[in-house]
């Protein structure tokens, strides 16, 4: 008699989110680069202050930009462009605003560097569950990340976004037909990414990178650290999965697991 196969409960979620700048590939490394780029453009222009200010400048610009231009290079380049107008007093000549422009476009065309096990991570859990990658930025870049990473047949869904906020992962959920509870958001910024799912009723994985602008960090409240865990990279997501696979299962789920232990234990 052939013996019966017995398979685990798949995780109670119905839809997995992937962020994708700094989380499936390299992205604030371009801006750091450019801002480098841009403070010798200034100083050729005669600006003297200290590389701090410079960028404490730039930062406060960009963030009160935000409300007009939303994230991304298009945002970042109007930006720099207005600081520089700021701190040179005017002075900044065509030929240099030019060349803030050429920034721009560079940034736009790079090529898409994934991180380490990405490929492999996200066509092992597109094999078991519907994904969707949920972005903010400028639209044209984004889809044309996804397009050139390779990664776009492993997603069912591209959403580009403006803002992060729980209304805007909570219209999300309600256009896919996804509960918050069985939602899983994967991404690096604890701002954009974490507290937002947490907050709307979803749970999240917290991939920190090495490189973030200062804009995306966040204090965690106590009460979303029962609902987000912290990978170092994402080949330990496997692992994770396991811990979602418990808080999500149903009660007749946990029933059957724990039914299972106690016969492996007999045995």
């Amino acid at each position: 008699m052939s013996k019966r196969r017995r398979h685990s409960p798949t995780p109670a979620l119905d839809l997995i989110a992937f962020d994708g700048d700094d989380t499936l590939w390299h992205n604030e490394r371009s801006f750091r680069q450019a801002r480098d780029r841009f403070l010798a453009l200034l100083r050729a222009a005669g600006v003297r202050l200290g590389v701090d200010a410079i960028d404490a400048h730039i930062n406060q610009t960009e963030v009160a930009n935000i409300e007009y231009f939303g994230y991304g290079v298009s945002s970042f380049t109007m930006s720099l462009m207005e600081a520089a107008i700021e701190l040179t007093r005017g002075r900044i000549t065509g030929a240099a605003l030019r060349e803030v422009i050429a920034l721009a476009k560079a940034m736009m065309t790079e090529p898409i560097e994934l991180f380490p096990a990405v490929r492999e991570t996200v066509n092992d859990l597109a094999a078991t569950w519907p994904l969707i990658l949920i972005t903010k930025g400028d639209l044209l870049h984004q889809t044309s990340k996804i397009d050139r990473s390779g990664l776009r047949a492993s997603f069912r869904h591209v959403e580009v976004v403006s803002h992060k906020t729980p209304d805007v992962y909570a219209a999300i959920l309600e256009r896919h037909g996804v509960r918050p509870e069985r939602f899983l958001m994967i991404g690096n910024s604890l701002r954009s990414d974490i507290l937002p799912v947490v907050e709307a009723g979803g749970w999240a994985v917290h991939v920190p990178a090495a490189l973030t602008w200062s804009h995306e960090h966040a204090d965690v409240p106590a009460r979303a650290r029962r609902r987000y865990v912290e990978i170092t990279s994402l080949d330990r997501l496997p692992e994770v999965m396991r811990t979602f696979a418990e808080a999500t299962a149903s009660p007749r789920q946990r029933s059957y697991r724990s039914r299972s232990r106690a016969h492996r234990g007999r045995r």
